[in-house]
């Protein structure tokens, strides 16, 4: 999947600053440990760090074609193959077989219009020395992550804000508003919380030169009317999918498969086992004594274990359970690397230790992962998109469950919502958003509420999830594809009536049956579930008692957040009051607290409120 960073500089001579360019390109080094490289040149130096997945021996980057352009690329596009031929068909000649070569020559047949022939998830630069002219661009869906600092004469970019801060013309600051973005899970697009640099919009071309910057969406959703009936619905998901899975499948290395038991992750696993001349191996994560001591709640009906193993039984997939303890998640170690994963205190809970710890033990047997990530958002899987008061609620349908309770009323009771402004700031968000959803012409009521519901996921709360997917599984050298992000896929099931995801009155319905005499009967009929999170109370415990140590230091950088006697308000509750995890539950804004404190000292943040 790999990782690249640059340095672009109009009005100075950067060939003798390559150094910079490799301390750079040494902060992403666990997103490609196999080989590294650094092009020079007057005004441009471009860094990458390899992950080697296709033609392992001739993909080295960055790589130069023969008339002048540059290329630093990550990600994977999938319909590489189709694209060499027809540009073969128009006289390139190829030196590797790397999907990178192809990109690199598209650009060289189609210009700046190359991006819109790409299906896959890519993040890349492309410097052409003839027009002195950079390109930044991003996937559809924004899966893989790329960010920017604009300078006086230029810009800074790398694959994560670390390889951009490692610049010495750049600075660590946080503001009240990228505060905001920490604390409000509102991930606006482009926004990338430290002052002075943006991310990359998904579905963009962004444009440098000596005149400055431009931006060019070659892609974003759009509101098409649907003609098919149900059936045929049903069955073109179906055949989408099967296409989509099997041409992520493509690698010359181990591939496998990210298994929680629920419908998104058995899908995805089953229609490999299909596509596949041999067993899938397929990884689950779970906690040890959950399954005798779980208990349900209105987040999580039953354990995943039996139903992961049923699945993998079913389609003759190599099943490994991953079987983690409250050390495994409390490790400092853990905790660090996630931190350093992730450049910010985002915190999901023991969520994000765990993912770590099962992207490991992944990478000891593969080098790719599929993952069931993105089917809920578009296909509406979650409880908000059931629930009457969250959905006629005016702001965004995942705080609408926590507006008293949970995370914002933990918030609330430290009296940082009210002195970051959340109200306003989360409002002025949402009402941006829903200026950007395409709409049908008369479309109204219900039918363009969801609309709105399915755009809002599918924009915001979808590239949360998807960032800390991407950014946790490369801190492990794993690269994760997500083939319900694949824009064909997309586009089709966006512009489905509502009536017809929910044409049963269940959860993912359009999904379900079209998994129908793929999986066993039982994860068809199963509630939604998240990603598995302990229920040890021990945990709990344990996070109180690092929070308590924390605001001990009269230094203490979250002090600034809050007052100790504020803290200790949240600290008051009752044990087991925080035992539910999860981005939005009062437990992970114990933890942000906890991490924002370790994230200032270790990145020297300096934070302007």
């Amino acid at each position: 999947m790999c990782g690249l960073a640059g340095w672009i500089g109009y009005e100075r001579d950067l060939s003798a600053d390559t150094s910079v360019a490799a301390v750079m390109n040494d902060t992403l080094e666990c997103r490609g440990p196999d080989s590294h490289g650094v092009w020079v040149s007057p005004h441009a130096l471009l860094a990458h760090r390899r992950l080697a997945v296709i033609d392992l021996a001739g993909g080295k980057q960055p790589m130069e074609a023969e008339a002048g352009p540059v290329l630093t690329y990550t990600g994977e596009t999938y319909n590489y193959r189709e694209l060499r031929e027809e540009l073969r068909a128009l006289g390139h000649n190829f030196r590797t077989d790397s999907d990178t070569e192809v990109v690199l020559r598209a650009y060289e047949e189609w210009g700046t219009g190359f991006a819109e022939r790409l299906t896959g998830i890519y993040a890349l630069a492309l410097w052409d020395p003839r027009t002195e002219e950079l390109l930044l661009v991003r996937d559809r869906m924004g899966v893989k992550p790329l960010y920017y600092w604009p300078t006086a004469d230029g810009v800074i970019f790398g694959s994560e804000p670390k390889a951009i801060l490692a610049h010495p013309e750049t600075e660590a600051v946080v503001d009240a508003e990228g505060l905001r973005e920490v604390f409000g899970i509102v991930k606006t697009p482009g926004h990338a919380v430290f002052k002075g640099m943006r991310e990359v919009l998904p579905g963009t071309v962004l444009r440098f030169t000596r005149s400055g910057a431009e931006e060019t969406r070659y892609w974003r959703l759009a509101a098409r009317e649907h003609t098919d009936d149900l059936d045929t619905t049903i069955a073109h998901v179906r055949t989408l999918l099967e296409e989509i899975v099997a041409s992520q499948l493509v690698a010359d290395v181990p591939v496998g498969t990210l298994l929680s038991g629920g419908l998104d992750s058995s899908a995805v696993t089953a229609l490999a086992s299909r596509s596949s001349d041999k067993p899938v191996l397929a990884f689950s994560v779970d906690y040890k004594d959950l399954g005798e001591n779980f208990q349900a709640n209105v987040q999580w009906a039953d354990p995943d274990t039996p139903f992961a193993v049923e699945v993998a039984r079913h389609v003759g997939a190599e099943h490994v359970i991953v079987e983690l303890d409250n050390a495994d998640v409390l490790d400092d170690d853990v905790r660090d690397q996630v931190l350093r994963a992730q450049d910010l205190p985002v915190s999901t809970g023991d969520m994000e230790y765990s993912l770590l710890l099962l992207c490991r033990a992944l990478k000891e047997r593969m080098t790719v992962a599929l993952s069931g990530e993105a089917a809920d958002e578009l296909f509406g899987g979650y409880t908000w998109f059931h629930d009457p008061a969250a959905i006629e609620a005016d702001t965004f349908p995942w705080h609408h469950p926590f507006e008293k309770a949970g995370g914002m009323g933990a918030l609330r009771t430290l009296g940082l919502w009210s002195r970051l402004g959340m109200t306003g700031y989360v409002k002025q968000r949402y009402t941006e958003a829903l200026e950007e959803v395409p709409r049908l012409p008369g479309e109204s009521g219900h039918e363009a509420r969801m609309r709105e519901l399915t755009y809002l996921n599918l924009t915001r709360w979808e590239n949360f999830l998807l960032d800390r997917k991407d950014r946790i599984s490369m801190a492990t050298a794993l690269e994760v594809r997500v083939p319900f992000t694949d824009h064909r896929l997309v586009e089709y099931v966006y512009n489905v009536p509502w009536a017809m995801k929910n044409h049963d009155g269940r959860e993912k319905s359009l999904l379900r049956s079209a998994m129908r005499g793929v999986l066993p009967e039982s994860v068809l009929d199963r509630k939604k579930t998240p990603y598995p999170s302990t229920q040890d109370k021990g945990y709990e415990r344990a996070v109180r008692e690092r929070l308590e140590t924390v605001i001990a230091a009269d230094d203490a950088p979250v002090l600034r957040l809050a007052s100790r006697e504020e803290i200790r308000r949240l600290l008051d509750v009752p044990e087991g009051s925080y035992a539910m995890g999860g981005p939005w539950s009062a437990r992970a804004v114990l933890e942000r607290l906890v991490e924002f404190d370790r994230w200032v000292r270790t990145y020297g943040v300096r934070v302007d409120l």
